[in-house]
């Protein structure tokens, strides 16, 4: 029964598994819009189906893709976790199936002493050897009765390990396979979320007339120009003038190559990418892994100050680490910003910087 149980856990286990060249061009902060094409005296500037100003909707729109942000590197995480949970639970039942089958082949060895056994008219070997009457056969006998005796004490021992051993292989599968369906649940969750932010967001921004629309990008723009020309004034840029590596120039030319192409949360290509798929993608390529999200990012890699990074290095932005672009060097970053937007090369410090993490020491 024990067997059949064993067999049948790993049977279900494994079914259910079935399922740079950097810019030499130093980075200029963008040109400003003009204000008169943020505000006007006819009140211009308001959203007419929200009764709100330009300004508001864009802090609404801000928040709702940042929240959305935060949910994607967690939903991201989860995904990360449930896919390294589906590899262990395959390897745990590869090692029930091969522990069931040594079971099974020390069974058959135990039985056939046994069976030996009952040839020899059911009497232990000392009998055997108390009734030959030969010396010569005594002495010899009794030294191939102590190897036997060990050979079956060591044959019992490793048949009672293998049997903990499947023991606790079947507990492990069971606990991953809890933890894998937990994440699954925590996924389709957080994915639900993601999806109504981003709804909330495009709504939002659709009930806008097209001038409105296109003076909200404009405002968009406006904002980075101020965090960028701000950043730019500390001479900040006077200090960074290091070189990239080798791994790092190789990520910088992956990522490069992606500009252009659009942002979609959870991605990492080819077609598309969100903000760290771009840049874990980008490592990858250069021959050096790294974690998969931006908070990860933040948490596992070398820190560095702003100051001494190199292009190749990845700027962590925002407090809660939901946001990352890679430097080129020149006071420029590359990122895939947000939905609706395509992966473009923007200004290093046009977003709260929270650090810099170096992926190759």
């Amino acid at each position: 029964m024990n067997r059949r149980r064993c067999a049948a856990a790993a049977i279900t286990l494994v079914c259910g598994l079935t399922a740079l060249t950097v810019p030499t061009t130093a980075y200029a902060a963008p040109k400003p819009p003009h204000s008169s094409d943020t505000s006007g005296s006819s009140g211009s500037n308001k959203a007419p189906s929200s009764k709100k100003s330009l300004e508001e909707v864009r802090k609404e729109i801000d928040d709702l893709y940042r929240k959305a942000g935060a949910a994607t590197d967690a939903y991201n995480l989860a995904k990360e976790q449930s896919e390294k949970q589906s590899s262990q639970i395959v390897e745990l039942a590869k090692s029930i199936v091969k522990g069931q089958a040594r079971i099974d082949q020390l069974k058959t060895q135990a039985g056939a002493e046994a069976r030996a056994q009952y040839r020899d008219a059911g009497l232990p070997p000392a009998a055997q050897l108390m009734l030959s009457g030969n010396p010569d056969n005594f002495l010899d006998g009794a030294d191939r009765l102590r190897a036997g005796q060990q050979a079956q004490k060591n044959l019992l021992a490793e048949m009672d390990r293998t049997q903990q051993d499947l023991k606790t292989y079947t507990q492990d599968a069971s606990d991953q396979w809890q933890k894998l369906e937990s994440n699954r649940k925590k996924q389709a969750k957080t994915k639900k979320d993601i999806d109504q932010k981003i709804s909330a967001a495009k709504k939002l921004e659709s009930s806008l007339a097209k001038k409105e629309r296109e003076r909200l990008r404009k405002l968009e723009d406006e904002q980075q120009y101020k965090a960028q020309t701000a950043w730019l004034s500390s001479g900040i840029l006077k200090e960074i003038n290091n070189k990239a590596s080798a791994q790092g120039k190789k990520a910088v030319q992956f990522a490069t190559a992606q500009i252009g192409k659009p942002y979609k949360w959870g991605a990492v290509g080819p077609q598309s990418f969100d903000c760290s798929g771009l840049t874990s993608q980008a490592w990858a390529a250069a021959g050096h892994p790294i974690p998969r999200t931006s908070q990860e990012q933040w948490k596992q890699l070398q820190h560095v100050d702003v100051k001494d990074m190199r292009p190749g290095d990845l700027i962590i932005y925002f407090s809660d680490a939901t946001h990352v672009g890679m430097y080129i060097g020149d006071g420029a970053m590359i990122n895939a910003p947000r939905p609706g937007r395509d992966i473009t090369i923007g200004g290093a410090g046009s977003m709260p910087i929270l650090g810099v993490v170096r992926p190759d020491k």
